[in-house]
C-alpha cells in the first residue's frame, strides 16, 4: 500500500540474495539499511552463489573460473552461520565480510573469513565449513529460491518483495536518507507493473563505497 505521494506504509519484509563476493549486491545491501531508516521495511538476508549461477558456462576464461571456485569458501561460510545462528546473525556476518572484502580490500581467504567470524561473536571454526560441500545441498535449494523466480541473466543483488521479484537496483554509491527511500518506492512501483521487465544504461564507473 503506498500513500498518495507514492511512500511506501505498510510494514514490507524485503527478501534479499546475495553472494558476499558481489560489490554490487554489497552496495545494494547497504542502501537497503538506508531505506529501513526511512521506511517501514525489514531486509532479511539469503545467500545464492555466482559459483552456482556460473556452473557449466564454456565461456568463462580461466582466472574467472578459479575465482569463481575460490568464491565458494565465503557462501558456504555465510550459509552456515544462517542455518547454526538464524537470519539476524547471517545480517550481521555480511556486513563484516562485506566489509572486510569491500571497503576493506582484504585478502579472499580463511584469514579473512574467521576475523569476520570474530567481529560478530562466532567461533573461528565455522571457516571450515567453507572447505568442504557436505551443505551444498542446501546451499542449491537457498540459491534456487532466490533465483529461479527472477528467470535467467540475472545475477546478484536479487530482491523478493510484496510477491515480486527483480534483479537490482545497481547504484553507486548507495543512496542515504530519504533519497534511499525515495529509490525504494520507485523500483517497487516499477517492478510491480506485471508488464515491467528492463531499464538499464551502460555503467560508467565501478562500486564506490563512502
Amino acid at each position: 500500500m503506498t500513500q498518495d505521494n507514492g511512500t511506501t506504509t505498510d510494514l514490507a519484509t524485503v527478501d534479499f540474495w546475495f553472494d558476499p563476493a558481489c560489490p554490487w549486491a554489497w552496495l545494494t545491501s547497504r542502501w537497503m539499511l538506508e531505506v529501513e531508516k526511512v521506511r517501514p521495511v525489514t531486509t532479511v538476508f539469503h545467500v545464492m552463489s555466482l559459483s552456482i549461477l556460473n556452473e557449466g558456462r564454456d565461456d568463462l576464461d580461466e582466472d574467472y573460473k578459479a575465482a569463481m571456485e575460490k568464491n565458494l569458501a565465503p557462501v558456504r561460510v555465510a550459509l552456515a552461520v544462517e542455518q547454526e545462528y538464524g537470519p539476524d546473525k547471517l545480517r550481521d556476518f555480511y556486513t563484516a565480510i562485506g566489509t572486510r572484502f569491500h571497503p576493506g580490500e582484504a585478502d579472499r581467504d580463511r584469514e579473512t573469513l574467521e576475523k569476520a567470524l570474530a567481529d560478530v561473536g562466532l567461533p573461528s571454526a565455522l571457516a571450515d565449513k567453507g572447505d568442504t560441500d557436505a551443505a551444498d545441498d542446501a546451499l542449491r535449494a537457498s540459491h534456487h529460491a532466490g533465483m529461479d523466480p527472477v528467470g535467467l541473466d540475472v545475477g546478484t543483488p536479487v530482491i523478493h518483495v510484496n510477491g515480486v521479484a527483480f534483479f537490482g537496483p545497481v547504484v553507486t554509491p548507495r543512496p542515504t536518507d530519504e533519497a534511499a527511500g525515495r529509490l525504494f518506492d520507485s523500483v517497487v512501483t516499477l517492478a510491480s507493473y506485471d508488464g515491467f521487465y528492463e531499464l538499464k544504461r551502460t555503467r560508467t564507473v565501478g562500486p564506490i563505497f563512502d
